[in-house]
């Protein structure tokens, strides 16, 4: 898998090098990040080991194997931590996989977890965040709650095998999603805020609840019921070479949700959604929790699929000091590179968006700006403010540059340099926006030179 890795990564910085590294802006900031990977130290276990095999469990899917890697977390809990190891098989979980502090689930070389698509396995509730809102809910699939010391390892294979009764439910989801928004509008008590049993939210495959120094490292993900790896009111996270071919709805590949001090590095996306998303709560609840997502490295990441980079949609509670460099596109990205996102009802603040050295093939957009996502909402307009994009290159997009504010809180500030799109069928659309500076930014072979736009509406 290492190889092959290498030999696309050359293939994508011989174009980066060509198309892109050219003289950029000034620092802006990025002297930032040396101190927020200097303050992200990957866990460490105790030397113990425990094999699932140990505990009964059986490389076979039509046996169940949730019971032997439980007594294994057991066994491993007991002694203060280590490594829970399922070695190379196929093997049937028939409900969630519940992880505990200072534990280490390594996927062997071979290994391939996949999961039950009975609704019901999945119960009782637990609590999770759906889509920005707190509720109680289907258990995602590996989920750890509060845990700290927590990693997920191994060159195997995670497979949510989502494309059966999951899959489905989108189509019956709408009721309960309004319902579940309309509950965190109407500051209705979290604890009555129960889902589950006769509702259609799906679980995501992978989630971490306000939990402290996780590692993922290695590991392939396929198919999972709704977001692929999904990280919440968690702090100090390394996302390290992951795969991800995720084609089933709504399959994001790393949401981040109010967290701080996260690292996402050197991951392979192909995912039916956001690759990866920086989101902090929604509406009524998110900006009176004020918990953001701050201090994020995106690094030598490959994008493929639906939208690459995201910020948003639900972002009420800020995001900022966010830092992605030298990445690449996998193919065709279906919708947008860089895509900063929100809506008028949600409130919050976007600023400290800092991204450079990122090539892209073909796609929607280049880079989008919108704060009337999916023409939603009125009366609380989001804040974009401090965005630096530089050394962009894209061969064919739909649009090149699109920044949208509102009237009552236009775009401040969003600052682009040594852009290059080859072809655009659309080029620059800006409204409601003030301070965009475009430096050597050229498209459909026209030149932006040290152009200032103070106020566009």
């Amino acid at each position: 898998m290492k190889s092959k890795r290498f030999i696309v990564m050359l293939g994508f910085m011989s174009m980066f090098a060509a198309c892109v590294q050219q003289p950029g802006a000034d620092d802006h900031g990025w002297a930032t990040v040396t101190s927020i990977l200097e303050s992200i130290v990957p866990p460490k276990f105790p030397e113990n080991e425990f094999s699932i095999l140990e505990f009964g469990a059986i490389p076979n899917v039509n046996a169940d194997s949730k019971p032997a890697i439980e007594k294994a977390i057991e066994a491993c809990v007991l002694v203060s931590g280590g490594k829970v190891i399922v070695p190379s098989g196929h093997y049937f979980f028939k409900g969630p996989i519940h992880l505990q502090s200072n534990i280490h689930l390594h996927i062997s070389e071979g290994a391939y977890l996949s999961f039950s698509q009975e609704p019901s396995d999945y119960l009782p509730v637990v609590l999770t965040s759906w889509e920005g809102t707190r509720t109680y809910n289907y258990s995602p699939f590996i989920y750890a709650f509060g845990k700290s010391n927590v990693a997920i390892t191994g060159t195997g294979t995670i497979d949510g095998n989502a494309g059966g009764v999951f899959n489905q439910w989108q189509k019956g989801q709408k009721k309960d999603q309004q319902l579940l928004r309309q509950m965190n509008n109407d500051n209705i008590p979290l604890e009555k805020r129960v889902f589950g049993s006769d509702h259609f939210l799906r679980p995501q495959l992978i989630q971490f609840y306000n939990c402290k120094n996780v590692l993922m490292q290695d590991v392939t993900i396929l198919d999972a019921p709704f977001w692929c790896v999904h990280l919440v009111f968690s702090k100090n996270i390394v996302v390290d070479h992951l795969t991800f071919d995720s084609q089933q709805l709504n399959n994001d590949g790393v949401d981040v949700e109010s967290c701080e001090d996260v690292l996402i590095k050197n991951v392979l996306f192909n995912n039916n959604d956001d690759n990866i998303s920086i989101k902090a709560g929604r509406d009524r609840e998110g900006r009176e929790l004020g918990r953001p997502s701050r201090n994020i490295v995106v690094r030598n990441c490959q994008f493929k699929g639906h939208n690459a980079f995201a910020v948003g949609s639900e972002m009420s509670g800020g995001v900022s000091q966010v830092f992605v460099e030298n990445c690449n596109f996998r193919g065709k990205v279906n919708n947008n590179g860089i895509y900063l996102k929100s809506n008028k009802d949600r409130g919050g603040k976007i600023s400290d968006i800092y991204v450079r050295n990122v090539t892209f093939g073909q796609a929607g957009a280049a880079i989008l700006i919108d704060s009337d996502y999916k023409n939603e909402g009125e009366g609380l307009p989001p804040r974009f403010e401090n965005i630096h994009i530089e050394n962009i290159c894209a061969e064919e997009v739909g649009r090149a540059i699109q920044i949208k504010g509102t009237e009552e809180e236009p775009v401040d500030g969003v600052f682009l340099t040594n852009i290059v799109i080859q072809k655009a069928g659309k080029a620059v659309s800006i409204e409601n926006a003030i301070n965009v500076k475009m430096d050597r930014v050229t498209i459909n072979g026209q030149i932006y030179q040290n152009k200032t736009i103070p106020s566009v509406n």
